[in-house]
């Protein structure tokens, strides 16, 4: 495990150290959210910064809360960059959102509690906007960082907004890994008792865009309860692209190994309420909705950034693993099972 989880993290350092060499910069932008996938980023970048042998204060590190930011996620996010070391700064996005919102005569900017997808996009596309234009402004390029998941399921902002960027270390890395990569970075004890604490803090939360306020009940937007568990997803891509298994296969498969949590041996590093198992009936609801996304969002994957390719999965790169008409439809494979 060890050999694998160093193995990765190498791939990605190395391929964000020739992306620097190539552009001859000395400088990278990245927004970090406190939450999973920035936080992997940013390590990354500390690390690969770390063995250039240039500082960090180099990394241009920025949290931009929003309408629905919480104040233990953005404390997060300041203390990852307080305590990595980085240039850490802070850009309320909402004034220039509600600007594009009274722009767009949208109800929002009305005073009424319309919370739809143009609320959330206007969000994403605001935060990649002051991104690059800070990298324009700074002399870097923007380093990204949604993971293999959000790409595959088409959870993430097209264009201007969190699917774009100049470099993405984490374009190959699914979900589920990047969780257990951060959990092996705590194990090595390579980072501070304040970072590893905040680390484990992020692992420990609920996966969230924070683009929606909470309800009245207090809850939070939940990203697995409108996709789906991001375990189940990753095994269904895994044996989809790898493999191009069948989806009454891969729902076979996925009985095996989710259906009895006691059977089979768990990480070490995964605590035993995190250690799920599912029932057939579950796992056949949420493959059709990862067929169903995964056939849709073709198109948000063919203007990818570059990324450097992890493990044996692939990536959903046009230019390399994953080649698919992005109009084609998921008819066919919901039919076979």
């Amino acid at each position: 495990r060890d050999i694998r989880c160093r193995e990765v993290g190498n791939i990605q350092v190395q391929g964000l150290a020739a992306r620097l060499r190539a552009t001859g910069m000395e400088k990278i932008v990245i927004g970090v959210s406190g939450g999973l996938d920035s936080t992997l980023a940013l390590l990354v970048a500390v690390d690969t910064f770390d063995r250039l042998g240039l500082p960090r204060a180099n990394i241009l590190a920025y949290t931009m809360p929003g309408f629905a930011t919480g104040t233990d996620t953005l404390r997060r996010a300041h203390v990852l960059m307080n305590t990595l070391g980085v240039s850490g700064s802070e850009i309320d996005i909402r004034p220039s959102c509600e600007q594009m919102l009274a722009d767009l005569g949208h109800p929002y900017a009305r005073g009424e509690k319309v919370y739809d997808v143009t609320f959330e996009n206007v969000q994403a596309g605001e935060r990649t906007s002051h991104l690059f234009r800070l990298a324009n402004h700074q002399g870097a390029f923007v380093l990204g960082t949604g993971d293999l998941s959000e790409l595959a399921l088409g959870w993430c902002t097209y264009g201007v907004g969190d699917q774009m960027s100049h470099y993405n270390v984490n374009s190959s890395v699914p979900k589920t890994l990047i969780q257990h990569l951060i959990r092996w970075m705590i194990a090595t004890g390579a980072y501070s008792d304040e970072t590893a604490e905040v680390l484990i803090e992020i692992l420990d939360d609920v996966i969230s865009p924070e683009l929606v306020p909470a309800d009245d009940d207090g809850r939070m937007q939940s990203t697995e309860d409108t996709v789906g568990p991001y375990e189940l997803h990753d095994f269904f891509l895994y044996y989809h692209t790898r493999y191009g298994y069948r989806p009454d296969k891969i729902a076979y498969l996925a009985g095996q190994a989710w259906g009895d949590r006691d059977r089979g041996a768990w990480s070490t590093l995964m605590a035993a309420d995190r250690r799920n198992q599912y029932d057939a009936a579950t796992i056949d609801s949420w493959l059709r909705v990862f067929l169903k996304r995964f056939m849709a969002s073709q198109f948000k994957r063919s203007a990818m950034p570059n990324g450097p390719k992890v493990g044996s999965g692939g990536s959903l790169s046009p230019r390399g693993d994953w080649r698919a008409p992005s109009d084609a439809g998921a008819r066919t494979w919901l039919e076979s099972f």
